[in-house]
């Protein structure tokens, strides 16, 4: 008979939610476990956020080579290598990987690859390379998601991608569709698009990025069409085919668009079937996510779930703070998980950062808000970075003029959301941002710049009426 491993802790995944759970738990002193089925990292380094962002920073070369004759920078025609490009996007991944593999080790963390299903709340089964049984006082579920698959665009990973296969392709295309005008959708056209393909969005909804700020949606709306790409929205996709061209994408009005290639970017699935919830006794709630507290805790008394499974946050970096607070509670450390400061970045051309709430999100939770905002034109170092589209604007309760959120459209916009992340996380004043010195020339002066406006004292721009809910 096989013997059965204890372990204080075991992890099921080992994406960015599950090992940084595992690295807290075992500095703590308990001995752990990781389970993961594929690549240490899950689908952020290996699929996803890793990837796209190593292909983006080529592109971000390439849009500054085309900008170099504005300096007075000449030089030959731009030609892309994309296969070598792909080749850096694949070596960044397998470096991070091994980095990845490393601090299992060191750490003396247990790592176990095969498919994990509870056979109890205590007990998981392993099937894969490893193929065993361990039991555990305590478990964390990570097993987060992927992309989701619809029966009408049928995948064949060829000419009809998910963000996974397009991610591997070693060639680029001539033309694009990309059915979906959300986060993803929009970083894949802003990449492709500076590559030299031509790209097309058709968007369900109204607008893109509709979860965002209007006046962040309008904003990337506008550089997206300065750029090229033909942005279609309040558009149904009725079906996908495959023609002698490359594929035929229907919407329902009769009309159709014709490329090499497609991309599906709507929506994601969670990974919770098979792995024997009902097995353990865990509560799925309706949405299909694992009913969780602050704490991380599901309903059944030792077992936790963080990440995508456990959170409307599909974010890597939510995902790897509910991991520190579930191991933290394992360990006896009594900590929180608070949602009210949550960074988002999407790494188009321009870049875009929030925090907090919009002007329209804080007027419907009954805030007497207004928004301060400040464009990139008229900073100093934006413009002698030819840097200047854009624009950083905060949102203020008017009566305490503490900070409720915060959006930045343009370059750096994913460095420079920090600063208004940890004054909404410290329930920071406006005051408090403009009485702080920052330096110059730099671009996070906009955030001085908009809190002086917060206060009704501009001082690069002309006074005027603030914006009100």
């Amino acid at each position: 008979m096989m013997e059965i491993k204890k372990f204080d802790v075991a992890v099921l995944g080992g994406g960015p939610g599950g090992y940084p759970a595992a690295i807290r738990a075992a500095q703590r002193g308990k001995s752990v476990a990781l389970i993961e089925a594929k690549e240490l990292g899950g689908t952020c380094l290996n699929r996803g956020c890793i990837p796209s962002k190593a292909l983006i920073a080529g592109a971000e070369v390439v849009d500054r080579i085309h900008e170099a004759k504005e300096f007075g920078i000449h030089v030959g025609e731009v030609n892309i290598d994309y296969a070598q490009l792909a080749f850096h996007k694949d070596r960044v991944i397998e470096r991070m990987r091994k980095g990845l593999e490393g601090l299992m080790a060191t750490n003396k963390i247990t790592v176990f690859k095969g498919f994990g299903q509870f056979i109890s709340p205590r007990e998981i089964k392993i099937k894969g390379q490893d193929n065993t049984s361990i039991t555990a006082d305590q478990i964390i579920i990570a097993t987060g998601s992927e992309p989701r698959n619809i029966s009408a665009f049928p995948f064949d990973y060829e000419r009809i991608h998910d963000s996974t296969s397009l991610l591997a392709m070693k060639t680029l295309p001539e033309k694009l569709i990309i059915v979906g005008g959300g986060v993803i959708g929009c970083e894949f056209a802003s990449l492709y698009a500076t590559l030299g393909v031509h790209v097309t969005i058709l968007e369900l909804l109204p607008r893109l990025i509709s979860s965002e700020a209007i006046e962040v949606s309008q904003a990337l709306t506008k550089a997206f069409i300065k750029r090229g790409i033909q942005v279609e929205t309040g558009v149904k996709v009725q079906k996908i085919e495959q023609v002698e061209m490359g594929i035929q994408v229907q919407v329902e009005e009769g009309k159709h668009y014709v490329a090499d290639c497609c991309l599906v970017a709507v929506g994601r699935s969670l990974n919770t079937k098979n792995i024997g919830l009902d097995k353990a006794g865990i509560l799925v709630q309706e949405n299909g996510m694992i009913a969780v507290n602050d704490k991380m805790q599901t309903n059944v008394d030792g077992i936790y779930a963080v990440g995508d499974i456990a959170s409307k946050w599909w974010l890597a970096h939510v995902a790897s703070h509910q991991g520190l607070i579930a191991a933290d509670q394992i360990c006896g450390k009594s900590s929180r998980m608070y949602y009210h400061a949550i960074p988002s970045v999407i790494f188009t051309h321009p870049e875009i950062a929030t925090v907090g709430l919009s002007l329209e999100e804080a007027t419907k939770r009954g805030y007497k808000a207004k928004l301060a905002s400040f464009p990139f034109q008229a900073l100093g170092k934006s413009q002698a970075a030819l840097q200047a589209e854009g624009f950083a604007q905060i949102v203020v309760e008017e009566k305490s003029g503490q900070i409720l959120g915060a959006q930045v459209v343009g370059y750096e916009a994913s460095v420079m959301i920090a600063e208004m992340t940890l004054a909404i996380a410290n329930e920071l004043t406006v005051e408090c941002v403009a009485e702080t010195i920052h330096a110059h020339p730099t671009l996070p002066e906009a955030w001085l710049e908009s809190a002086l406006l917060g206060e009704g004292l501009p001082l690069h721009l002309p006074p005027k009426t603030q914006k009100k809910g």
